[in-house]
């Protein structure tokens, strides 16, 4: 059964950083290029990064280019999100998934909150 444990996020303030990890289970992951998308209330779920299975090409939204950083660690099954000068337009619950193909299960995500 596959399944996506997203973690790391919580309540931080403008310009504060957080670090969201994302934990894979009962699939290869390390055949998969992984995204973290986000969705804010009442808004469409959007993909924000994404990085290939081998970890050397990542790409960027431009909301976010600069600020965030993706990785991965293929042995560990696990992607991480570095979110740094976070903006109130941040806060948003962080998913993590496949970027192409049907998505595997999706995980319960993980809410970030940016407010002073």
């Amino acid at each position: 059964q596959v399944q996506l444990v997203e973690s790391g996020g919580g309540l931080v303030q403008p310009g504060g950083s957080l670090r969201l990890s994302c934990a894979a289970s009962g699939t290869i992951f390390s055949i998969y290029t992984m995204g973290w998308y986000r969705q804010a209330p009442g808004k469409q779920r959007e993909l924000v990064a994404r990085i290939t299975s081998g970890g050397s090409v990542t790409n960027y939204a431009d909301s976010v280019k600069g600020r965030f950083t993706i990785s991965r660690d293929n042995a560990k099954n696990t992607v991480y999100l570095q979110m740094n000068s976070l903006k109130p337009e941040d806060t948003a619950v962080y998913y993590c998934n496949k970027v192409s193909g049907s998505p595997l299960a999706w995980g319960q995500g993980t809410q970030v909150t940016v407010s002073s």
